[in-house]
């Protein structure tokens, strides 16, 4: 018996030459020739590299430091239901100071069941956006930016909104908060310089409100969300099958789409549909797969961590 497998080599041989040879045959009776696909197309900006998230207990990110501090205001309104309303709004450090500068604005919504009040709340059931905000500007790892945490309470809805209609959450945002917010603070009036941000219940407002309206927003992100039944989820396709299957929507895409989720979040599977459908029709995308569950310790890492990439230069429109 021959050592090793020197004997196969005659037997392989052979076999290429009569594969060689029968090659030609295949292709006139009529065998296809290999399709070759074509490369997915870059965004249009760079894509930016996404920071590690800080570790769990790491409450260094959020703390109260010596750097310029920014300010949050508490802002009343009327919506165009006749409902009294209220947002809370983050102006940067040196907003009063630097008059002739105009921000970016990320559009950050609450979960289910708080308020416009929680995302600047402090200690560990807030999310202290306010401070993760100062911390970043100041060490140049995020862009000065206005943030709105407006309240979304009683309109936040688990079902998408309906083909070409907009729902109250919607409508709130276009008739009543944005223009609201571009009269009363110095901000960069355009899609460009919008990010749509929100947690669990204010995920939904992020789908719902976000994807029919890439003409109002270049990026979303969502945090510990998804479509809660397997009917509102085929819902969400069927509504917004025009968006998904667009190949033109990629480019409405500033920064990639983004959903994170904890390992032990109750959330988890939901967002993992949702971001199947996603990958399904080929949209750019971020997924971010945390410790932890449905929690603030979460959401802040989210927001620490999405920041660091919102509103990059380049001259995508």
């Amino acid at each position: 018996m021959r050592s090793g497998f020197s004997w196969l080599a005659p037997a392989l041989a052979a076999a290429s030459m009569m594969a060689s040879a029968q090659a030609p045959a295949a292709s006139q009776a009529g065998t296809p020739p290999p399709v070759r696909m074509a490369p997915p197309k870059a965004g249009v900006c760079p894509l930016p590299i996404l920071s590690a998230l800080p570790a769990m207990d790491d409450a260094s990110f959020y703390e109260q430091k010596d750097v310029p501090h920014g300010k949050v205001e508490q802002v009343p309104y009327k919506n165009f239901a006749g409902a009294e309303k209220r947002m809370h709004v983050y102006l940067p450090p040196n907003y009063e100071k630097n008059t002739a500068a105009r921000y970016p604005v990320l559009y950050l919504n609450h979960g289910g069941g708080d308020d416009d009040s929680k995302w600047s709340a402090t200690g560990e059931r807030g999310g202290s956006a306010h401070l993760i905000l100062d911390n970043l500007i100041a060490s140049g790892k995020a862009k000065p930016m206005i943030v709105v945490m407006p309240s979304t309470r009683g309109c936040a809805s688990a079902n998408p909104s309906a083909p070409g209609k907009d729902d109250a959450c919607t409508q709130e945002y276009l008739k009543d908060i944005i223009p609201l917010v571009d009269g009363r603070y110095r901000t960069r009036a355009d899609r460009a310089s919008r990010a749509l941000a929100g947690l669990s219940m204010g995920g939904f407002v992020v789908l719902h409100t976000g994807m029919p309206h890439l003409d109002t927003f270049s990026e979303l992100y969502v945090y510990s969300s998804g479509h809660i039944s397997e009917a509102t989820l085929r819902q969400f396709e069927e509504n917004f099958a025009s968006v998904l299957k667009d190949p033109a929507t990629n480019d409405l895409f500033r920064v990639p789409y983004y959903m994170a989720a904890g390992e032990t979040d109750i959330a988890l599977k939901n967002g993992q549909k949702d971001m199947a459908l996603f990958n399904q029709n080929g949209i750019r995308n971020f997924w971010v797969l945390s410790s932890g569950g449905h929690e603030w310790a979460n959401w802040r890492r989210y927001l620490h961590q999405t920041a660091q990439i919102m509103f990059p230069d380049c001259p995508g429109k």
